[in-house]
C-alpha cells in the first residue's frame, strides 16, 4: 500500500472542500448480514430498491471490478435554524434546504478521481453518492469517520451526524484508516424517545414503514391513515432524531454555500404552495432535493399539515385543490377540509362529492 499517495489523496479531497476523509480497504461491510436480516422483517416498508439491489451491497467488487480501497468522504450541511411558529409554515429536513448535494459531491469525487489518475495512470475507479447500492455507513465506520448511532445516523465526535456522505472506490491499494471501533452514544435514547412515530422498534433499528422521512419523500400515493396526522408539520423528512443528540449541540454549521437554505425552503408557506401554478411550482423543485416527492408529494403533506392543524384560513386554497388534476393531492385536501371542519369546508366536500362546482 502507498502511504505518500494515500496522504496526497486525502489532502486533495480537504483541498476540494470535504469536512472528513478516510480509507476502507475493499471488503464486505460487516453489517450487510444484519441489513438482510431487515429486509425479511419487512422494515424498508416500500422501498423495494433496496431489496433489488441487496446482492451488490455485499461487497464493493460488485460496484467496481478489482476494487481495493473504499475513500469515504463527509460534508457537514445547513445550519441551525428557528423552529417555525406559524401553523402555516411547514418544515423541511436541513438538508434539502438548499441544491441538490448529489451534484457537488459527483463533481468533487470525479475531480479527486481525476487527480488520483493523474498521479496513477491507469486506475480505475467510482463515485459513489446514494444512488449506487453501497453501505456507506458501514465503510464510514471503517474509514475511522465516525460510528453509527441508536437512531442509525453516523456520528463524528467533532463534526456531529448534520454530515453528508459520499464514497470513491478505487482498484488501488491506499492505507486504510483504523476503524471507529466504539459507540458514544452511552445510555442516552433522546433520539427514540422524541421520534414522533415510534419508527425505532429498538437501538441501532429503524422501521421505514412508521419513519416520517419515509412517508413525506419516498412514499408515493395517499398516506396510510394512520400516519396522515402525525407527520409533525414536516413537509420534506424529519431532522427530529438529530436535532435532540446531545453530540449535535456544539457541532458546527455547514460552510458549502451550494447548500445554505434557499429561500421559502426553510419554512415554507404551505398555502401559498397550493395555489401556485402546477407548471412554476415543479420548475421551482429543480436542483433541490425536493424533487424526489414531486409536486403531488409536496401538496399532499402541505394539506395534510395544514388538515391536522386544523388552519382554517388554509380552507379556501383546499377547496381549489379539490380540483386538483391529481387524484393523490384531491384526496389529501379532501382529507384536510374534513379536519378543519368548518360549515364552508365540509359543504365543499359534499358538494366535490356530488360533482357540484
Amino acid at each position: 500500500m502507498d502511504q505518500d499517495l494515500t496522504r496526497a489523496l486525502k489532502a486533495e479531497a480537504l483541498r476540494l472542500g470535504f469536512d472528513r476523509v478516510g480509507v476502507s480497504p475493499a471488503v464486505a461491510p460487516p453489517n450487510y448480514p444484519a441489513f438482510l436480516a431487515w429486509l425479511d422483517e419487512g422494515r424498508s416498508a416500500g422501498l423495494a430498491y433496496m431489496a433489488r439491489n441487496a446482492g451488490v451491497r455485499e461487497h464493493p467488487e460488485r460496484l467496481l471490478e478489482g476494487a481495493k480501497s473504499v475513500v469515504m468522504v463527509s460534508l457537514v450541511y445547513g445550519r441551525r435554524e428557528p423552529i417555525p411558529s406559524d401553523p402555516r409554515r411547514g418544515k423541511v429536513a436541513r438538508y434539502a434546504r438548499g441544491a441538490d448535494y448529489h451534484e457537488l459531491f459527483w463533481r468533487r469525487l470525479d475531480a479527486l478521481l481525476d487527480w488520483l489518475r493523474a498521479e496513477r495512470p491507469g486506475v480505475q475507479g467510482r463515485a459513489v453518492c446514494d444512488t449506487a447500492p453501497l453501505l456507506e455507513r458501514d465503510f464510514a465506520r471503517l474509514a475511522g469517520l465516525g460510528w453509527v448511532g441508536k437512531n442509525t445516523m453516523v456520528i463524528d465526535r467533532r463534526l456531529g451526524s448534520f454530515t453528508l456522505l459520499g464514497a470513491l472506490i478505487v482498484d488501488v491499494e491506499l492505507e486504510p484508516d483504523a476503524p471507529h471501533a466504539s459507540g458514544h452514544c452511552g445510555t442516552c435514547t433522546r433520539c427514540l424517545d422524541a421520534c414522533p412515530t415510534g419508527a425505532f422498534p429498538e437501538p441501532y433499528r429503524l422501521d421505514a414503514g412508521k419513519c416520517i422521512s419515509y412517508w413525506t419523500i419516498e412514499h408515493k400515493g395517499s398516506i396510510d391513515e394512520a400516519y396522515a396526522d402525525r407527520l409533525d408539520g414536516w413537509v420534506f423528512g424529519c431532522d427530529v432524531c438529530q436535532d435532540v443528540c446531545p453530540w449535535n449541540r456544539k457541532a458546527p454549521d455547514g460552510r458549502t454555500a451550494e447548500l445554505d437554505p434557499r429561500p421559502g425552503l426553510s419554512d415554507p408557506d404551505l398555502i401559498a404552495w397550493l395555489d401556485r401554478d402546477p407548471a412554476e411550482f415543479s420548475r421551482s423543485l429543480k436542483g433541490t432535493a425536493l424533487a424526489r416527492a414531486k409536486r403531488a408529494g409536496l401538496l399532499r403533506n402541505a394539506a395534510l399539515i395544514l388538515g391536522t392543524r386544523r388552519v382554517a384560513e388554509a380552507t379556501p386554497a383546499l377547496i381549489r385543490r379539490l380540483d386538483d388534476p391529481d387524484p393523490v393531492v384531491r384526496g389529501a385536501a379532501e382529507w384536510a377540509l374534513l379536519r378543519i371542519d368548518t360549515p364552508e369546508a365540509r359543504r365543499a366536500v359534499e358538494n366535490a362529492r356530488l360533482g357540484i362546482d
